[in-house]
């Protein structure tokens, strides 16, 4: 039961859309409380198709990746779209989010997504991350090279697209599924489509901690499903490097200019949330909150340092070391003892 679940899971019941679509839940037990406010949504609009799947234990370290290949098997419907517990969309978004796959050379469509905070100072911060550091790295990647992977709260897909990369199956033991079905994808000649609808991510994390553990997870999570892009990614931060010139400026006795770079820097990142925030996610949020953009670019490059310090993620209250090409291993399993040796 996460902040805001009944909100979101009851837009995605209020669809207004033409054609037939279903809904798909899945749990991995009978009794998920998610899984029964499902239920109870689904008495609320009769007239929306929804299964409620239970999945069981996992066999794969990705639990998620279990329940995805339960839900594929049981769908009905030829495009298949994949989206999260923390996600809100409006009655508009099924119609919009399909309509590049008028295209029939298109296999994937994803969506960029304004973070929306629940309360908190790390909330809000975490949520400034999303609406534009986040969305920054998205369109500068599709300005460069297209888009070869997906975003994991939300991916449409065309069924034929998922079978040729093997199903949903061959992903269960990695942590970065979403880049890798957007990737895998695109290197079978598809297009993958950064769709022009913007969704709302709600944020889970409230405490210090668990704002931390999650973004550095993320981070993480990047440096071994795309090592390159992340390793250039530590040049995008501002405002670290405008400490760096203050302090070389104060050294060689030029103060001014070294105050100049830095007020340069802070300055920067305050109009990047600005343009950003509202010019492509209309995250009025960002806005307001531009001024505190500063702050998140250094916790940004933060996570990004930090994300080379261990392999180590924790994830639904459990550890695993991931390996080579993102792969997960369950800290303690005989797999993990396995490789260690």
């Amino acid at each position: 039961m996460e902040p805001q679940l009944e909100r979101n899971l009851e837009s995605f019941f209020a669809q207004e859309y033409a054609g037939e679509f279903e809904l798909l839940f899945c749990a991995r037990v009978e009794g998920d409380a998610g899984l029964t406010l499902a239920r109870e949504l689904g008495a609320r609009y009769p007239r929306v198709r929804a299964r409620y799947l239970v999945a069981g234990e996992t066999p794969f370290t990705n639990a998620k990746v279990w329940s995805l290949t339960q839900m594929e098997e049981a769908a009905a419907h030829e495009i298949l779209v994949v989206t999260d517990s923390d996600v809100e969309v409006g009655r508009d978004y099924l119609r919009r989010l399909v309509q590049p796959f008028v295209d029939a050379q298109v296999g994937c469509v994803t969506c960029l997504y304004r973070g929306k905070p629940t309360g908190g100072l790390w909330s809000r911060l975490e949520g400034l991350g999303m609406s534009v550091e986040m969305t920054s790295g998205v369109v500068i990647a599709n300005l460069l090279e297209g888009m070869r992977f997906a975003l994991g709260p939300t991916m449409a897909m065309r069924r034929e697209a998922v079978e040729q990369f093997g199903g949903f199956r061959v992903l269960g033991d990695f942590c970065s599924d979403d880049f890798l079905v957007g990737n895998w994808i695109a290197a079978r000649g598809w297009r993958v489509v950064l769709s022009d609808y913007v969704i709302d991510h709600v944020i889970q994390n409230r405490s210090f901690a668990d704002s931390i553990r999650h973004q550095t997870r993320w981070m993480r999570s990047t440096r071994f499903s795309r090592p390159k892009g992340h390793l250039g990614t530590g040049l995008t931060f501002a405002v670290p490097f405008g400490f760096l010139a203050l302090a070389c400026g104060v050294a060689t006795g030029r103060p001014v200019l070294g105050l100049a770079l830095f007020a340069w820097a802070v300055l920067s990142r305050v109009l990047q949330a600005a343009a950003v925030g509202w010019g492509m996610v209309r995250d009025k949020r960002a806005v307001s909150g531009a001024w505190m953009y500063p702050l998140r670019d250094l916790m940004g490059f933060y996570f990004w340092a930090a994300s080379y310090a261990s392999s180590r993620i924790v994830w639904r209250d459990q550890v695993y070391r991931l390996v080579e090409e993102g792969r997960m291993v369950l800290e303690g399993s005989e797999k993990a003892r396995s490789e260690s040796a």
